[in-house]
């Protein structure tokens, strides 16, 4: 049975992970069957780059049908988000490695980062759904961080593919809305890391 998040705002920020797409825009299509209110928003890379995996034009389309509402793709539009407080909480999915890092050090160059960082100073949760093919390396450090710091929470991960990425980890999505649930009750949904990812 789906949670309720009626009438919840829910800010969606998509970063470059474009191998995660498919499953991450499932996952956000039974979110918004929840009743909450969803806003994307894309990094500068998500919103321009084409991949192997689809075209940007196309992602930035679906998300819109998803959640009714034109995709933030600018510093200046995703700044109001703080001082408007327009979240109830923001989910980063999927958060890179590249992402991952430059918000545990405070860096906000992103329409992505800027949301965050503009979300986080009214003290409320923040989801992150980690992919990043460096989360076991240098990147560890930057997890530790972010687990540590309040108002950061994880959509429960583990290794995507151990014997040849050794280091890689992403976000179990199916894992989306109950982990938003736990985060606005301050609560972290657990065991926070699992076994390897299923295909």
């Amino acid at each position: 049975m789906s949670a309720d998040l009626s009438n919840k705002n829910i800010g969606i920020a998509i970063t470059g992970s474009y191998c995660t797409y498919e499953k991450v825009f499932q996952e956000l299509q039974k979110l918004a069957e929840t009743g909450a209110n969803l806003y994307p928003i894309f990094s500068d890379h998500a919103a321009t780059t084409d991949s192997r995996f689809g075209k940007c034009a196309d992602f930035l389309k679906r998300a819109e049908e998803i959640t009714g509402k034109k995709p933030i793709t600018t510093i200046p539009d995703a700044e109001p988000i703080g001082p408007g407080a327009l979240f109830d909480l923001l989910v980063i999915a999927p958060c890179t490695g590249n992402t991952l890092s430059k918000l545990a050090n405070g860096i906000s160059d992103t329409p992505v980062l800027m949301a965050a960082k503009a979300h986080l100073r009214n003290n409320r949760p923040l989801v992150v759904a980690l992919s990043t093919n460096d989360a076991l390396g240098m990147n560890l450090k930057n997890i530790g961080i972010l687990l540590n710091t309040k108002n950061i929470y994880f959509i429960p991960f583990g290794q995507d593919n151990y014997k040849a990425k050794p280091n890689s980890m992403i976000a179990h999505m199916e894992f989306l809305t109950d982990t938003i649930s736990q985060a606005l009750n301050s609560c972290q949904l657990q065991p926070v890391i699992q076994g390897p990812c299923p295909k």
